[in-house]
């Protein structure tokens, strides 16, 4: 479901900056070198674990002044029952989350706000039930780089990480500079030391605390980092090391132990931590358009100031 998309008309410009380190771009006769944003909503709502609406309201301005400037922007919320997938697979995913998610649901009145600030700014808002806000951005990335484009990802969020390539880039918020930063193929590469096909792999062996993903190490205590990603440079993929201990020694006895012990274990991690591409939602023509930010300053402002007379009474 589409959220009061709206979207700007003019026709579609160069990057207006190029020449940045930072920002890639590609040819494409319909682009020009244009890139697509996606903004996953979220987790700029927040201050800490607190809902947050000045966060959001503040971040969004960074987001438009210094980032994205007029190249398109969709934002993307999290769908009704949007966990309720994995939480089948792993009743422990995201469990510590609940509450904190739920502080800005509750709030409809808040979450209408946001909608009706991106709306005013000229940015379509989608969100897909049954869907997290992560699986509409991969979902929609494999349909936007199709037509040429290339796509930054607006998140904190490191489950994007397992997207990265030539053509997809992270723009990640930092509270402690105060200013979004770009993440790229380069920054990643320098980061883990391997390419990002193998991230997914990565974190289904080691698991994902924040998420609630346990990894290996609980089963087979001497299965660590080092271990995995001494396997996984040799086999690229987990599916590649799990069919291989299958038939023949792949390591040390405690490591084929482990993986062919707890083969079906990892796939369930696999499960849970890749992101879905099969959102039901199709990439319309319109949301590529330059975007027209003329409202930006005053919309902004306003939200703002409406805020602070809040915060009075």
């Amino acid at each position: 479901m589409m959220l009061g998309a709206l979207s700007a008309k003019p026709s579609l410009s160069p990057n207006p900056n190029p020449s940045s380190s930072h920002r890639h771009s590609i040819k494409h006769p319909a682009s020009k070198h244009r890139r697509v944003f996606f903004l996953d909503v979220n987790p700029i709502c927040y201050s800490g674990p607190h809902p947050s609406l000045p966060s959001f309201a503040r971040w969004l301005s960074l987001f438009f002044s210094d980032v994205s400037l007029v190249d398109p922007v969709i934002a993307v919320l999290d769908g009704e029952r949007g966990n309720e997938y994995r939480r089948k697979l792993l009743p422990s995913y995201k469990a510590h989350r609940r509450k904190k998610v739920e502080g800005l649901r509750q709030s409809s009145e808040s979450r209408l706000e946001v909608v009706g600030v991106l709306r005013e700014c000229n940015v379509p808002v989608i969100k897909v039930d049954g869907y997290e806000a992560d699986d509409v951005v991969a979902t929609l990335t494999n349909q936007v780089l199709q037509m040429g484009f290339q796509v930054v990802i607006g998140s904190p969020d490191k489950d994007f990480k397992q997207l990265i390539s030539e053509d997809v880039q992270l723009v990640m918020p930092m509270p402690e500079l105060g200013r979004w930063s770009f993440y790229t193929l380069r920054h990643y590469i320098a980061q883990y030391n391997c390419d990002p096909s193998s991230d997914l792999s990565l974190r289904c062996l080691m698991g994902d605390e924040v998420d609630g993903v346990p990894g290996l190490q609980h089963l087979a205590p001497g299965f660590g980092r080092k271990t995995a990603m001494k396997l996984l440079k040799k086999h690229g993929s987990l599916e590649n090391l799990l069919n291989a201990a299958a038939v023949r020694t792949v390591g040390k006895p405690y490591a084929q132990d482990a993986l062919t012990k707890y083969a079906d274990y990892l796939r369930k991690n696999y499960e849970v931590l890749s992101l879905r591409r099969d959102a039901n939602v199709h990439l319309e023509e319109e949301w590529l358009s330059a975007r027209d930010a003329c409202n930006d300053s005053a919309v902004l402002s306003s939200f703002m100031k409406k805020l602070y007379e809040r915060q009075k009474l």
